[in-house]
């Protein structure tokens, strides 16, 4: 019997048992009496005549009555939400770890203080997003003396001294001279709305101070980028907090640097070491959100009710009564229960691309309501133009002519990828941002077709054919052209789309051999790893795409190599040394001054986006990767679930916990 009948024929047997609980109460016959008044017609005799006169005459009429029973009001039931994980969170402690279990659990327990839906940012918890044109942000002009901490022309932070090169106020690289030197400093100001701890104590901006200060423990063990260029973070006001940050250190993201509060109250008696493992951190954490811990059996579950001290419960939030997180790592497991109600919602790290058929199915049916959401995951295929030497003396040189990485990009079926690996629910991207970010170039931007015949023209036209009609092109020395395509083992998306593409460029006279290794072999850094050692022709992987368009990813002082190797000037010709990410190879100075141009700016300036649309024109039009698709967030819910909803750049879907609902 099939899951679809066996829960038809559940549900039968559910409404049966409603009917005859409606049908048991007898109706009842009872007597009714009441006055009736009428008007009847009477003769008389009047003068000797006989008339008809009307009369009202009164009578008390017995009635019998049959009474149909009331239904009872039905009383209110619970609203009892079940969210089933594939994993199980290895902490709750904020700056303890970064799993997305966690973080969905951290939505329930925590309020937001910034969200990043749909590749922008917005104001939760705060009043509002600073901004230098609102003047909540500011660009100040300060005098830095010898010994003052900077952040140099390399972004690291520094005493000013000896040795040492800022860019000025003016903008100007200037090396210390043994004097004070002008430079900008920002000042960022940010406000908490009224918040209240779920034991009933206000949230300050104090609590913020103390959250920065745990941060720059060197026990606790998180990102401490913007901590360290951080000149001073204080509490202005009860629920205002001021960001200054180190000289030079203009923050392209400085309406982020805002330390989410942690109750000091509850924490200050503990060191940073200590709260990585105290229970009230990292298993029952107090928090300010929509709902509070009651207990964490662990393997099972995580139990949270109604936070009856939730800041916004004047708006009658949260929705829902209670929030269970379960952990079933089995994906089949976790859809049977799905469909079976044990639970309402399924995430993303529970699901993939694997499961879409039989999700999709469950929708035309009616069982369940999946959610194929584009993520900020890009898969591509990237050229290796600028090899090492030791590989560059081995092979001819295939992608430096653009033209042929424009013409292997052309006979490359992506669309037939998104319909076949992704069915259908994905797309086709032609940058390193998708269409729908608000930084897409509205024009200029080149999106190659899948066109085979042109591709072939533009084969023809580099001077490479096939000259013993064996069906592979050669090169000018009489190479064929044989490439290979290296990838990670062991993912099945990964290797169906290889296979299309290397049936695509046989249509176009190219011959790809597949390589597969273990992502620890592929992704090691240089010299030996193969990707970023530049030691292969084409390589396949992914990359986050974000709010911040990533293109220094591409950025010709980000190719990976020798960081002794210098020009015939004596400069650096790979200052990221192995660690660079653009293994491309590629090297574009207008596209490094456009990228550098945004990089350097600030968000809402004309610069900043001029800057990221003019990289993109410049990238789309030299294609030194195939940009492929954008890969799939998948989650899935019962149809009952209300205002549930999976977003591209907001990590955990579990976001708006507080306006989950349940249709009863």
């Amino acid at each position: 019997m099939s899951k679809k009948w066996f829960t038809f024929i559940a549900l039968l047997v559910a409404f049966s048992f409603v009917l005859a609980a409606c049908q048991s109460a007898e109706p009842t016959v009872v007597e009714v009496t009441r006055v009736v008044t009428e008007t009847v017609v009477e003769t008389v005799e009047v003068g000797g005549e006989t008339q008809e006169v009307p009369v009202e005459v009164t009578r008390v009429v017995v009635e019998t009555v049959v009474v149909e029973p009331t239904a009872a009001p039905e009383e209110a039931r619970p609203k009892d939400l079940v969210v089933c994980m594939a994993q199980e969170p290895e902490t709750l402690y904020v700056y303890g770890g970064s799993m997305l279990a966690m973080s969905a659990v951290l939505h329930s327990i925590f309020e937001s203080d910034l969200t990043t839906l749909s590749y922008a940012y917005q104001a939760q918890g705060l009043e509002k997003v600073p901004s230098l044109a609102d003047g909540d942000a500011v660009i100040n002009e300060v005098e830095v003396q010898p010994g003052d901490m900077v952040r140099d022309v390399t972004d690291t932070v520094v005493a000013w001294g000896e040795g040492v090169t800022v860019n000025n106020a003016a903008g100007e690289e200037v090396a210390f001279d043994g004097n004070a030197v002008m430079m900008e400093q920002m000042v960022v100001d940010f406000t908490l709305k009224p918040r209240v701890w779920s034991d009933g104590e206000p949230v300050k901006a104090s609590d913020s101070v103390y959250s920065f200060n745990v941060v720059g423990e060197p026990d606790t063990p998180t990102v401490k980028y913007a901590w360290e260029r951080t000149a001073s973070y204080e509490a202005t006001g009860d629920l205002s907090t001021r960001w200054t940050g180190l000289p030079g250190f203009l923050d392209s993201t400085y309406f982020t640097n805002f330390w989410g509060p942690l109750p000091e109250h509850v924490l200050g008696g503990f060191t940073a070491a200590e709260l990585l493992t105290a229970e009230e951190s990292s298993r029952l954490p107090m928090g300010d959100g929509p709902f509070m811990i009651t207990e964490w059996v662990a393997g099972d579950r995580i139990s949270l009710v109604k936070n009856p001290n939730y800041y916004r419960a004047s708006e009658g939030l949260p929705y829902l009564d209670s929030v269970t997180y379960k952990f079933i790592p089995n994906t089949n497991q976790l859809i049977a229960q799905l469909l079976s109600g044990a639970c309402d919602i399924g995430t993303q790290d529970g699901m993939g691309s694997d499961q879409a058929p039989f999700l999709i199915e469950a929708e035309n049916n009616g069982l369940l309501t999946p959610y194929f959401q584009t993520g900020t995951t890009y898969e591509h295929i990237d050229f290796n133009i600028d090899p090492v030497a030791e590989v560059a003396s081995t092979r001819p040189d295939w992608f430096s002519d653009v033209r042929v990485r424009q013409a292997m990009t052309m006979c490359t079926d992506r669309q037939s990828m998104v319909d076949n690996i992704l069915y259908g629910r994905s797309e086709v991207i032609h940058s390193y941002i998708p269409s729908v970010h608000p930084l897409y170039p509205g024009e200029g931007l080149t999106e190659w077709p899948y066109d085979v015949e042109a591709a072939n023209a533009l084969l023809d036209e580099v001077g490479w054919v096939d000259g013993d009609g064996d069906g592979i092109r050669e090169h000018a020395d009489g190479t064929p052209f044989i490439v290979s395509l290296g990838t990670t083992a062991g993912n099945a998306m990964r290797q169906q789309l290889t296979q299309i593409f290397k049936e695509n460029q046989a249509q176009c006279g190219i011959q790809v051999e597949l390589l597969y290794l273990p992502a620890g072999e592929w992704f090691a850094n240089g010299p030996e790893g193969v990707l970023f050692g530049r030691q292969i022709e084409l390589g396949e992987f992914a990359w986050l795409t974000g709010v911040e368009p990533s293109c220094n990813l591409y950025g010709g002082w980000n190719v990976p190599g020798d960081p002794e190797a210098v020009d015939e000037n004596g400069n650096a010709l790979y200052p990221s040394g192995w660690g660079g990410q653009n293994n491309t190879g590629w090297r574009s100075e207008e596209f490094d001054a456009a990228c550098q141009k945004a990089i350097g700016s600030l968000p809402g300036t004309p610069e900043y986006e001029e800057g990221h649309i003019e990289s993109q024109i410049i990238f789309s039009e030299n294609v030194p990767i195939i940009p492929l698709f954008l890969r799939l967030k998948i989650a899935a819910a019962r149809p009952e679930i209300l205002n549930f909803n999976v977003d591209p750049t907001q990590n955990s879907e579990m976001y708006n916990i507080y306006e989950i609902d349940i249709q009863q």
